[in-house]
Parts: C-alpha cells; structure tokens; sequence
C-alpha cells in the first residue's frame, strides 16, 4: 500500500499549502536597508560579526542581461553587498565594490532614453545603478563589448566608465586589491 493510499487529498493539499505557507515566512525573515529601501534585499545571520576596521574590495563581473525593463539580479548583488555587511556593522565607507559590465548586459547602462529605442522599454537598471554609483561603487563598462553592441559612450548612464576591455577593469581592479565576487 502507498503512503498517499490511506491519506485523502484535502490533507495532501493542507500538508502542501503548509509547506508553501513555510517557505513564505521563511522568505519573509529577508528584509531591506539600512543603506537601500527598495533594492538589496537579505537575511540576518546569527553569530557572524566583523572587526570593526573590518573592509571589502569586491569586483562583481555581469555578463548576462535580465529580459528587457527588468532590473539585473547580478546588478542588485552589489545592493544585497552594501545592505547586508553595513547592517552587520561594516562601515559603509570600508566597502570598496565595482561591477564590471560585458557581454549582453552591456546596454543595460544606456541612459533610458537609448535603452527604450532598442528595446522599446525604459531601462529597469537606470534607477539601481545610479543609487548604487551615489553610494560609491565603480560602474565599469566593456569597451570591446560597447563596440560589438553598438553603444557610444555619450549614450551610458552618467557616471558609468568606460574601459578597454572588462578583462582590462579585472586586471586593473585586482592591482588595487579588489577580488572578484565569484557569484
């Protein structure tokens, strides 16, 4: 005999909806802040602490766009960084963070006006890459992957470089110190 054999499916619903019901408040215990209120995202940890001289040099590298208007996860990643190690008692002011742009994210740091004539939706990055610029991250984009794309460099977001290359970004980063998020 099966183990749902003797069991009826209201109770194989209830026992689904309170799994469902579970991974929904253990979702919930992510909250915002204390640097982003709409981006970033993250959980407390308990028993992880940080010196407090304690300080990050992370390089992030996206590659991959998110589908047309939507904001890039990776990008928010670097949201996530700055929300989750300041609320644990880094100083914002020891985080050293670059997100280093190619590939198919590449028109993901046009201004949304150049966004929305290729992709006929304003640019869902716009707003989180500004916000992050304003707190001190590096926005660094591909230079061969702006030729191959097609994108000037009049046409990015205020604040975003430009690099030769975004292996030129990784190799001038890591001589500052910076390792490379592997995620």
């Amino acid at each position: 005999m099966s183990i749902t054999k003797g069991i009826g499916s209201a109770s194989l619903g209830f026992a689904a909806a309170l799994l469902v019901a579970g991974q929904a408040s253990a979702k919930s215990d992510f909250d915002y802040g204390p640097v982003f209120d709409t981006f970033g995202k993250h959980a407390h940890v308990e028993g992880v602490s940080f010196p407090e001289n304690q300080t990050f040099k992370v390089a992030f590298d996206v590659a991959k766009a998110a589908s047309p208007g939507e904001v890039n996860r990776k990008f928010e990643s670097l949201a996530r960084f700055i929300n989750m190690h300041v609320a644990n008692g880094v100083k914002q002011e020891n985080l050293s963070l670059a997100l280093v742009v190619h590939g198919s994210a590449t028109e993901e740091v046009l201004k949304t006006a150049n966004f929305k004539e290729r992709k006929g939706l304003p640019n869902g990055n716009e707003t989180l890459l500004v916000a992050l610029m304003e707190k001190g991250v590096d926005v660094i984009v591909c230079g061969q992957s702006a030729a191959a794309h097609g994108v000037e460099k009049n046409a990015l977001i205020d604040g975003v470089n430009m690099d030769l290359s975004a292996m030129t970004a990784h190799a001038r980063l890591a001589q500052k110190g910076y390792s490379v998020n592997p995620f």
